[in-house]
């Protein structure tokens, strides 16, 4: 049996949790505070309602509207520094800002793999999103195909290769559906060191197909095996808000690779300011040969 971890962001120079609770948190990116829902957050807030009121960035949700109210002054995107790479921040229509923090130990972990495989390796990242593990193989040596269903994902990844100085790395930026691409880079012979996949819940790929994690997952796993090499390096599944436990993608990492590496699976999370907080933000499990 696999011992389960928890990988743990804590606060840095360009990141911080601040504050969590009451189904909110309140994170700092630069020096613009920013205030969203998070419903992990199931405990009472410790600071003070007038902190979390002073938030630049405040995104509110009722049964007809969900709409970021910003104070003036606010930047509509600005830059920070993550993990070793740079990143344009954006409050968006879901919520979202443009990046997992949590993600930080992961990127680490592939920056590791690359670096000590002695060889060149080349890497499949799906659901790439604002490129933050494309960023991180892609500034350890690595060849990265970045494929994402999102124009604008898409976009906002390259800017911020753009500003990590990553623009001249061996990158494939492609927008496409997950599934449909790796069924025609198998048809084609093309093959891949390592994967990282960030599967959401729900959503369309880029002619608008359809995505259920209930349906299209294990399909995709093995297809996503299949496109690796005989060699393969590394395989990473990240999940978000989908209700499965990393035991899950665990067992389904067993049976993609039969008695060949080791397997680490656990929660992500990120560590409120003082240290004593922890906010579940995901799972992983990933194998390395």
């Amino acid at each position: 049996m696999v011992e389960s971890q928890t990988l743990m962001v804590t606060p840095s120079a360009d990141y911080e949790l601040l504050d969590s609770g009451d189904g909110e948190k309140l994170e700092r990116y630069g020096s613009v505070v920013v205030r969203r829902p998070d419903p992990q957050a199931l405990w009472p807030k410790r600071a003070p309602e007038s902190t979390w009121r002073g938030a630049h960035a405040t995104f509110t949700r009722d049964e007809r509207n969900a709409a970021w109210d910003f104070k003036k002054g606010t930047p509509e995107r600005w830059q920070i520094l993550h993990g070793g790479l740079k990143f344009w921040i954006r409050p968006t229509s879901f919520k979202h800002t443009g990046l997992f923090p949590e993600q930080e130990q992961n990127w680490s972990w592939i920056q590791e793999r690359i670096k000590k495989a002695g060889r060149p390796i080349s890497v499949l990242n799906l659901f790439g999103y604002t490129g933050g593990a494309t960023l991180a193989a892609a500034a350890a040596g690595a060849e990265v195909c970045h494929v994402d269903g999102s124009k604008t994902a898409i976009t906002w990844a390259r800017e911020n290769a753009g500003l990590s100085g990553l623009t001249d790395k061996p990158i494939r930026w492609i927008l496409d559906d997950a599934r449909a691409f790796v069924k025609r880079e198998l048809k084609r012979g093309t093959r891949y060191d390592a994967v990282i996949m960030d599967p959401p819940a729900f959503g369309h790929g880029a002619k608008k197909e359809l995505w259920k994690i209930e349906d299209d997952l294990l399909p995709l796993l093995k297809l996503s095996r299949e496109v690796m090499t005989a060699e393969p390096l590394f395989f990473l599944v990240n999940g978000y808000a989908s209700g499965y436990s990393a035991r899950a993608y665990e067992n389904n990492l067993r049976d993609l690779f039969v008695d060949r590496g080791s397997i680490e699976i656990g929660e992500l999370t990120i560590a409120e300011s003082g240290g004593v907080r922890l906010l579940p933000a995901g799972i992983f499990a990933r194998w390395n040969a």
